[in-house]
């Protein structure tokens, strides 16, 4: 199925308004999905027989920087039998204060190997997943201050202690 093809199948499936964009220049086209509804079209990507995104390969969180003040999740899903891959975009404002941070639907229920993706995510960017069974750091410290990877993080100069270089 080709990218047009699976546009076409989403749109006649949820309506147009499940689309915001697409990109399609670079090596890889990507639907952008309207965030809120991310895991209904994961699910009937997934369940569809005419696509059959079976596997999650990857799910990134992304800071677009404090201009903007947006934070995305991109979503690469494969399809093994018919070899096959999708990428997916969500993206949504949010002001970056620490005690509001950036929300978006879990797809855990579709893909079981979105929890440690999600977790990481929540880790290194404080992006918080909805619905997700287990969300907490994976790989910082529990009582780690702030997220590493967000544009306008500032390292800690010691941590318990123990000066940080």
């Amino acid at each position: 199925m080709s990218f047009e093809d699976i546009k076409a199948l989403l749109v006649a499936k949820f309506g147009a308004d499940i689309i915001v964009g697409e990109e399609t220049s670079g090596l890889q086209p990507a639907l952008l999905i309207e965030a809120d509804r991310i895991t209904e079209a994961c699910l009937e990507l997934r369940n569809n027989p005419d696509t059959y995104f079976d596997f999650l390969s990857c799910l990134s969180g992304v800071d677009y920087g404090t201009e903007t003040n947006r934070f995305g999740v991109v979503y690469h899903l494969a399809s093994i039998p018919y070899k096959t891959q999708l990428t997916l975009k969500i993206s949504k404002e949010n002001n970056r204060e620490l005690a509001d941070l950036p929300s978006f639907p879990s797809i855990y229920s579709v893909y079981r190997s979105a929890d440690w993706h999600e977790r990481e995510a929540y880790d290194m960017l404080g992006i918080f997943f909805e619905g997700h069974p287990d969300l907490r750091r994976i790989l910082m410290p529990d009582d780690w201050e702030g997220f590493p990877l967000r544009k306008d993080y500032k390292n800690a100069e010691y941590y318990k202690g123990i000066k940080i270089d």
